[in-house]
């Protein structure tokens, strides 16, 4: 009978994950921590499928519930990110004063394609050269602010098609 294998840590990420565990160990909401601490320490920012296996053997908590965290919270991402992340909200305060179009722009504007978006996708696309990553969330929960874009960590209001580009030029520029 064959068996998949999964990819392993290497040594040097194992021990950064151990100190992770050992400094949050025995405090509310741990696995969070760990989680959150381990992704920002991955070069992509993601946590891959040996890294959550890992961090549940070395934690005691099942995979199952590992796993559940990293889905549930949108700031946990399970697919390499690009260098730089655009991530619009799709909660109807912004979806009414136009995310949509944002979401369109940031795809034309990148190279990421035209196709429909479905209204129930949370989208997530990395550019060619990963530099970019385009996703939506939910909510920000700033909806006073709509539409909202957060670029690169950064919360931006009143966002339109004209300050998402320059926001998308800007970078581009600083990355050359």
């Amino acid at each position: 009978m064959q068996t998949l294998e999964q990819p392993r840590l290497d040594i040097g990420e194992q021990a950064f994950v151990d100190q992770v565990i050992a400094d949050r160990k025995g405090r509310p909401g741990a696995l969070l921590g760990i989680l959150e601490a381990v992704q920002e320490h991955h070069p992509n920012k993601y946590l891959p499928m040996a890294t959550l296996d890992y961090i549940a053997s070395k934690t005691g908590v099942p995979l199952s519930r590992v796993f559940s965290v990293a889905t549930f919270y949108s700031l946990f991402n399970l697919k390499p990110q690009g260098d730089n992340t655009i991530c619009i909200c799709r909660g109807t305060a912004c979806h009414t004063r136009g995310s949509r179009n944002l979401l369109q722009s940031a795809r034309l504007s990148l190279g990421l394609g035209l196709d429909d978006i479905s209204e129930e996708d949370k989208i997530l696309l990395t550019t060619s050269d990963g530099k970019f990553t385009v996703r939506t969330v939910a909510c920000f929960g700033q909806c006073a602010l709509a539409p909202v874009v957060e670029v690169n960590q950064k919360i931006r209001g009143h966002v339109n098609e004209r300050t998402l580009q320059r926001e998308i030029e800007t970078i581009e520029r600083e990355s050359e």
